[in-house]
């Protein structure tokens, strides 16, 4: 019966797998780390703060995309707040560290990162679900986008809790990674697959997006003459699903690369000396998700603008800015006459009520 190591510390294992770049990381290299992460993380907590808060405050986005915006921005949140731990319990101080802490800095950005990633998912299904009916909203109520919020904690936090759990190498010492030195090896491979499928996922629905609303945007501009919003329309949601895409596989696809090598037992491929660095690459991704998702949207930047600025003055709410704006337009009730801008990616009102109001004006 194999020996259990429960009781030791974080030196044990370390010297056990051999990974001794922890003593590397002093002096200048942690010093630019923790430099960069103190910067990443205060942005990341001021901006995704904005982000919730104008989802909150703004009437207009109270709707199902909004919502994932907001949780997004929350998990985004939340990866900050794993960061700032890993940033004091990282360097020399990883090897006084009991098992149980080790878990907890683990577990915290694995059950951050897995949130950001399902609730990408999930917003994409919730944009692929209204394109494909020609419709700005999904028909999802509040009640099934609160359970689709849980369901996205409960997979995070039960993902960051399953090598707590029983899936780590405590009792087989031999199949320890090199990476995470009391992670078993197959739970990083089963770990980093797992979220390339689902990053292949994503992609492939973005793409289902860019290719249906190309084709149906060249039906209709056969048939009209088309404004020059409509034409740049196109152009609009291909920028923005390249830019999300693109910050996607920069910021993740290494990480996850090197976490399938060290799984897979590669002891020739240098993954010790990059880590650190890819890890700071997943943080950006946190800081970009922001200024992706509601940077662009006019309305969003607004919001967050007058609330940057303690502006109360309501009427500014009306002032069209120079950037295209995020105003769906329709033409009418028929599905042949109705056409969707920008907020077939951005998720915007359009119809009834305050945005046909304003598209009028």
């Amino acid at each position: 019966m194999n020996e259990c190591y429960y009781d030791r510390r974080m030196d044990f294992f370390y010297n056990k797998t051999n990974t001794d770049t922890v003593d590397e990381w002093t002096g200048p290299k942690l010093i630019v780390v923790l430099c960069f992460g103190t910067f990443f993380c205060l942005f990341i907590f001021v901006s995704n703060s904005l982000v919730i808060a104008a989802v909150v405050k703004n009437k207009r986005f109270h709707f199902p995309f909004y919502y994932l915006l907001a949780n997004l921005a929350a998990a985004d949140f939340f990866a900050g707040i794993a960061y700032v731990f890993l940033m004091f319990n990282t360097g020399p101080v990883s090897k006084t560290l009991t098992v149980n802490r080790w878990f907890l800095r683990q577990g915290l950005l694995d059950t951050s990162l897995t949130a950001s990633l399902v609730n990408l998912l999930v917003i994409a299904v919730e944009r692929h679900m209204s394109v494909m009916r020609m419709k700005i909203h999904s028909n999802l109520t509040k009640k099934r986008v609160t359970f689709l919020i849980i369901s996205i904690w409960a997979i995070a936090i039960f993902m960051g809790a399953v090598p707590t759990l029983g899936w780590n190498c405590l009792c087989n010492i031999t199949a320890c990674s090199s990476l995470a030195p009391i992670y078993s090896r197959s739970y990083l491979v089963f770990w980093s697959v797992l979220n390339l499928v689902v990053f292949f996922i994503m992609v492939v629905v973005y793409i289902r997006i860019y290719m249906y609303v190309q084709r149906k945007t060249n039906v209709l501009s056969s048939h009209t003459s088309g404004s020059i919003s409509r034409r740049r329309t196109p152009v609009k949601l291909m920028k923005t699903v390249m830019t999300l895409l693109g910050a996607f596989v920069v910021c993740w696809t290494p990480g996850l690369v090197v976490l399938l090598l060290d799984g897979l037992n590669c002891t020739h491929c240098g993954i010790q000396h990059v880590k650190r660095w890819f890890l700071l690459l997943a943080l950006l991704n946190s800081v970009m998700n922001p200024i992706i998702y509601s940077y662009k949207d006019d309305e969003m930047w607004g919001t967050m603008r007058r609330m940057i600025c303690c502006s109360s003055d309501d009427k500014s709410q009306d002032r069209r800015s120079s950037r295209i704006p995020s105003t769906v337009l329709c033409r009418g009730t028929e599905a042949t006459g109705q056409y969707v801008e920008d907020g077939i990616i951005q998720g915007t009102v359009c119809g009834k009520g305050d945005l046909g109001d304003k598209g009028n004006s």
